[in-house]
């Protein structure tokens, strides 16, 4: 059986679809799953782009959230079965981490990680495999993998925000519009969403935020006009270091600011320390403190219980052989978070 897959060869260079990869045979703790659908964040963008230093790894393989279906099992493998359905994701679950392996495409070696998506099969750590929860079907499942436990899980596993709070989100992409959704579930006093995309402040009001603002000059003056103390919390998942600032410069002395965004390598960001002597708080988040094998059950009964709608996050959807178009599409902000379709 042959893979055909999305390869970095090059970092800032589009990726290349190769046809005729081969996959090892199985060690201790992997499974070979068929991909059905996989989603594109703005971590394999920057990947992509060159913007996460020096990768010495190249040629290979990309991706952290999918859903597919075990087609065979390595050695002590017994958290999935041949024809299990699964979320595949970034964040460390229960399991045998088998860490990364490698493939073959005639003469060429292609590298990859413990998890990855881009492609019809692949080969995946037991620990980064949860089974798909039944009632949702593999599209929305798709976000399990990555923007619905780090986007809700930030705000279950780490905010939990008390009602009557106020809590802005910035940067409106798959993780911030998933902390939304699960911020309707809090009921805080009040849900504000800023982002500089008028599209998205608009899908923001239809998702449950009682104020949106653009994040330009006239946009954070606004803002600041209504809550001239600042806000309770900010969670930032915009991804730079110029919104980081920002979304701390929101909340007001004694409040917190959480992000889960992934700045250039190397870039800085710059705070008065005296508004930590103050009580305000500035904390990351690494995939929203969850554990996919507890978070990903509780969220998807989440999406049913209150039928929260998930699938708006989800933008276009593309093929495998137009995945350069959708790192593009995404880069542009024309889309959310896209949708590669394998299954074609």
């Amino acid at each position: 059986m042959k893979i055909t897959a999305a390869i970095l060869e090059q970092t800032n260079q589009p990726l290349r679809i190769l046809t005729n990869i081969s996959y090892p045979v199985l060690a201790k703790g992997q499974a070979l799953i068929k991909i059905n659908y996989a989603a594109l964040c703005h971590s394999q963008l920057m990947e992509v782009r060159g913007k996460r230093g020096k990768d010495k790894y190249l040629p290979h393989m990309l991706g952290h959230e999918g859903v597919g279906e075990v087609v065979e099992i390595g050695e002590g493998v017994t958290k999935v079965s041949i024809g299990d359905s699964v979320v595949v994701g970034w964040i460390k679950g229960d399991g045998i981490e088998a860490g990364g392996t490698q493939y073959q495409s005639g003469d060429q070696i292609i590298n990859a990680g413990a998890v990855t998506t881009f492609s019809t099969y692949a080969v995946i750590s037991e620990n980064r495999l949860v089974i798909k929860p039944k009632h949702l079907d593999d599209k929305v499942a798709v976000l399990l993998g990555c923007a619905l436990p780090t986007g809700a899980g930030i705000v279950i596993n780490q905010l939990q925000p008390e009602r009557g709070a106020t809590v802005v989100v910035l940067g409106l992409g798959g993780i911030g519009l998933s902390a939304l959704l699960a911020l309707k579930y809090f009921a805080p006093a009040q849900i504000i969403a800023l982002d500089i995309e008028e599209g998205k402040l608009a899908l923001a009001n239809e998702l449950g935020a009682t104020k949106t603002y653009k994040t330009d000059k006239e946009g954070l003056a606004a803002f600041k006009s209504h809550f001239p103390d600042g806000v309770d919390y900010a969670i930032e998942c915009a991804g730079t270091t110029k919104t980081i600032e920002i979304a701390f410069g929101l909340i007001k002395r004694g409040g917190k600011c959480i992000f889960a965004s992934h700045p250039p390598s190397g870039e800085k960001i710059s705070i008065d320390p005296y508004e930590f002597i103050c009580g305000k708080q500035l904390i990351g988040s690494w995939g929203g403190a969850s554990k996919p094998d507890v978070d990903i059950p509780i969220i998807a009964d989440l999406i049913e219980k209150y039928q929260l709608p998930v699938e708006k996050l989800l933008s276009d959807e593309y093929s495998l052989e137009q995945i350069n178009l959708a790192l593009s599409d995404l880069e542009e902000r024309k889309i959310t978070r896209a949708l590669i379709n394998l299954t074609k």
